[in-house]
């Protein structure tokens, strides 16, 4: 599990954040972390982009950034009405087998969901997996999904388009779980396994980016992702429905 890419179902689902709990869990077990994000938009030259958040949240690792576009819009759109190039799945298969390296985990955090494009070809995330494969390099997916009403059907439509590919799941993260969840949350943590064919691997607590997780003490985040995630990303968590 050298090169993780990880992906949602949607944008603004927590996906900077599950990166930065499984990467915490990973420092905290000595490993050597990286994390890459292909195409960051919405953010000007020098403001904070999502891998510095992941810093911040999850202490010191390597961070990598491959495009930048201002405007907060799909990579390739972004790409085209800033004039800057876009990224191609094979830019990004080429800088992770290069962090995998000297790293004992790379995280690629992809933009919104699977199939977001990156360029006028239409190449997406989901391109990755075979671009690495060219390199001698295999991965695997995690997942992030949302809890409530609804994420059944975008959830399957996700796991369906890797089955499609051939590119493996991991397994499924729950973004944001809900201090107080309703019916649907809780029936969704037996039917989202069920549906993506592929374990659920924790639920993380919603609200934990901008509290006392976030601080320059770090430890909370991992205490939190410790509990919160499952053996398989190095915690310690269990789904009891």
């Amino acid at each position: 599990m050298t090169i993780m890419l990880v992906t949602g179902t949607g944008t603004e689902i927590g996906k900077t954040v599950v990166t930065a709990a499984v990467a915490t869990l990973a420092l905290g077990a000595g490993r050597r972390v990286a994390v890459l994000k292909p195409a960051q938009t919405g953010v000007g030259p020098d403001e904070p982009g999502d891998t510095d958040e992941v810093v911040r949240l999850a202490g010191p690792l390597t961070t990598s950034e491959l495009g930048r576009y201002p405007e907060p819009l799909a990579p390739a759109t972004a790409a085209a009405r800033s004039g800057l190039p876009p990224v191609s799945p094979e830019q990004i298969a080429k800088e992770a087998a290069r962090l995998a390296l000297d790293h004992d985990l790379v995280l690629v955090e992809g933009a919104g969901g699977l199939l977001v494009r990156y360029d006028e070809q239409g190449s997406t995330l989901a391109e990755v997996p075979a671009a690495l494969a060219a390199l001698g390099h295999s991965c695997t997916v995690l997942l992030v999904t949302t809890a409530g009403l609804g994420t059944l059907n975008t959830t399957a439509l996700t796991a369906e388009a890797l089955r499609n590919r051939g590119v493996p799941l991991l397994g499924l993260v729950i973004g944001a779980w809900p201090a107080e969840p309703d019916l649907a949350a809780r029936c969704n943590l037996a039917d989202l396994p069920v549906v993506a064919g592929a374990p659920l691997l924790g639920a993380l607590p919603a609200g934990l980016v901008g509290s006392a997780h976030g601080g320059a003490d770090r430890v909370p985040l991992r205490t939190t992702a410790r509990s919160c995630l499952a053996p398989a990303l190095g915690g310690v968590w269990a789904v009891s429905p």
